[in-house]
Protein backbone atom coordinates (compact mmCIF):
# COMPACT_ATOMS: atom_id res chain seq x y z
CA UNK A 1 0.00 0.00 0.00
CA UNK A 2 1.42 3.63 -1.23
CA UNK A 3 0.96 6.50 1.59
CA UNK A 4 -1.25 7.93 -0.79
CA UNK A 5 -3.74 5.14 -0.75
CA UNK A 6 -3.05 4.51 3.40
CA UNK A 7 -4.10 8.55 3.33
CA UNK A 8 -6.95 8.94 1.33
CA UNK A 9 -8.15 5.59 3.38
CA UNK A 10 -7.86 6.41 6.75
CA UNK A 11 -9.57 9.85 5.76
CA UNK A 12 -12.33 7.96 4.57
CA UNK A 13 -12.64 6.15 8.10
CA UNK A 14 -12.19 8.88 10.11
CA UNK A 15 -14.89 11.19 8.16
CA UNK A 16 -17.33 7.98 8.39
CA UNK A 17 -16.57 8.37 12.31
CA UNK A 18 -17.10 12.58 12.08
CA UNK A 19 -20.46 11.93 10.26
CA UNK A 20 -21.90 10.34 13.37
CA UNK A 21 -20.76 12.82 15.86
CA UNK A 22 -22.17 15.86 14.63
CA UNK A 23 -24.22 16.48 17.49
CA UNK A 24 -21.23 16.46 19.75
CA UNK A 25 -19.06 19.57 20.88
CA UNK A 26 -15.22 19.61 19.54
CA UNK A 27 -14.24 18.58 23.11
CA UNK A 28 -16.21 15.53 23.15
CA UNK A 29 -15.13 14.70 19.14
CA UNK A 30 -11.67 14.67 21.14
CA UNK A 31 -12.45 12.99 23.70
CA UNK A 32 -14.26 10.19 21.73
CA UNK A 33 -11.06 9.87 20.01
CA UNK A 34 -9.11 8.56 23.12
CA UNK A 35 -7.90 5.27 22.71
CA UNK A 36 -9.74 3.44 24.44
CA UNK A 37 -12.96 4.71 23.42
CA UNK A 38 -11.71 3.73 20.14
CA UNK A 39 -10.90 0.54 20.33
CA UNK A 40 -14.55 -0.22 21.70
CA UNK A 41 -16.24 1.56 19.75
CA UNK A 42 -14.89 2.05 16.01
CA UNK A 43 -12.67 -1.19 16.67
CA UNK A 44 -11.78 -1.00 12.36
CA UNK A 45 -10.41 2.46 12.31
CA UNK A 46 -7.15 1.25 13.12
CA UNK A 47 -5.61 -2.37 12.78
CA UNK A 48 -3.48 -2.30 15.96
CA UNK A 49 -7.34 -1.82 18.03
CA UNK A 50 -8.08 -5.97 17.50
CA UNK A 51 -4.45 -6.83 18.84
CA UNK A 52 -5.11 -4.11 21.69
CA UNK A 53 -1.66 -2.77 21.14
CA UNK A 54 -0.77 0.88 20.78
CA UNK A 55 1.15 2.59 17.76
CA UNK A 56 3.19 4.73 20.60
CA UNK A 57 3.88 3.68 24.37
CA UNK A 58 2.16 6.44 25.86
CA UNK A 59 -0.80 7.00 28.59
CA UNK A 60 -3.70 8.97 27.25
CA UNK A 61 -3.01 8.16 23.56
CA UNK A 62 -5.11 10.38 21.36
CA UNK A 63 -6.49 9.05 17.40
CA UNK A 64 -7.49 11.93 16.26
CA UNK A 65 -4.56 13.36 14.10
CA UNK A 66 -3.79 9.61 13.51
CA UNK A 67 -1.81 10.78 10.65
CA UNK A 68 0.75 13.45 11.89
CA UNK A 69 -0.33 16.69 9.77
CA UNK A 70 3.58 17.69 10.37
CA UNK A 71 4.64 14.09 8.36
CA UNK A 72 5.43 14.87 4.49
CA UNK A 73 5.11 12.63 1.94
CA UNK A 74 5.47 12.05 -1.84
CA UNK A 75 4.94 8.54 -3.04
CA UNK A 76 7.18 9.24 -6.61
CA UNK A 77 9.70 10.84 -4.44
CA UNK A 78 10.78 14.46 -2.86
CA UNK A 79 14.50 14.35 -3.77
CA UNK A 80 17.58 12.32 -3.67
CA UNK A 81 19.42 12.49 -0.90
CA UNK A 82 22.84 10.82 -0.09
CA UNK A 83 22.27 8.65 -3.48
CA UNK A 84 18.55 7.59 -2.48
CA UNK A 85 15.19 8.83 -2.92
CA UNK A 86 13.35 10.77 0.10
CA UNK A 87 9.77 10.05 0.01
CA UNK A 88 8.74 10.95 3.36
CA UNK A 89 10.16 13.46 6.32
CA UNK A 90 9.15 14.97 9.29
CA UNK A 91 8.47 19.23 9.01
CA UNK A 92 9.12 20.12 12.38
CA UNK A 93 11.92 17.86 12.62
CA UNK A 94 10.49 16.35 15.61
CA UNK A 95 13.29 15.40 17.63
CA UNK A 96 11.63 11.92 18.55
CA UNK A 97 10.79 10.85 14.95
CA UNK A 98 14.09 9.32 12.88
CA UNK A 99 14.66 8.26 9.27
CA UNK A 100 14.84 4.70 7.91
CA UNK A 101 17.44 4.70 5.35
CA UNK A 102 16.11 0.84 2.57
CA UNK A 103 18.40 0.23 0.02
CA UNK A 104 17.03 2.83 -2.18
CA UNK A 105 14.71 4.99 -0.15
CA UNK A 106 14.53 7.49 2.85
CA UNK A 107 11.40 6.99 4.83
CA UNK A 108 10.31 9.17 8.13
CA UNK A 109 10.11 6.72 11.59
CA UNK A 110 7.86 8.28 13.41
CA UNK A 111 7.09 5.38 15.82
CA UNK A 112 9.09 7.47 18.57
CA UNK A 113 7.18 10.70 18.16
CA UNK A 114 4.24 11.68 20.32
CA UNK A 115 3.31 14.98 19.04
CA UNK A 116 0.47 14.47 17.53
CA UNK A 117 -1.22 12.20 19.78
CA UNK A 118 -1.40 14.74 23.12
CA UNK A 119 -5.02 16.60 23.21
CA UNK A 120 -2.95 19.81 24.06
CA UNK A 121 -1.72 19.76 20.84
CA UNK A 122 -4.74 18.37 18.73
CA UNK A 123 -6.94 21.09 20.58
CA UNK A 124 -4.74 23.52 18.78
CA UNK A 125 -4.97 22.09 15.46
CA UNK A 126 -8.60 20.89 15.50
CA UNK A 127 -10.84 20.78 12.83
CA UNK A 128 -14.15 18.69 12.56
CA UNK A 129 -12.50 18.21 9.14
CA UNK A 130 -9.95 15.84 8.61
CA UNK A 131 -8.27 16.62 5.26
CA UNK A 132 -8.66 20.27 6.02
CA UNK A 133 -5.76 19.74 8.48
CA UNK A 134 -3.57 17.30 6.33
CA UNK A 135 -3.56 19.40 3.23
CA UNK A 136 -0.29 20.20 3.57
CA UNK A 137 0.38 16.60 4.23
CA UNK A 138 1.32 15.67 -0.09
CA UNK A 139 1.78 18.98 -0.67
CA UNK A 140 6.39 18.02 -1.63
Amino acid sequence: MTYREWFETHGQKHAAIMTKLTHLSDEEVIVYFRYENMVQHEPDFCPLYAQNKKCHDMENLNCYLCACPNFRFNDAGIEQKEGKLLKSFCAIDSKEGAQFVGEDAIHQNCSGCTVPHHEAYIRKHFKRDWFDIMKKVTTV
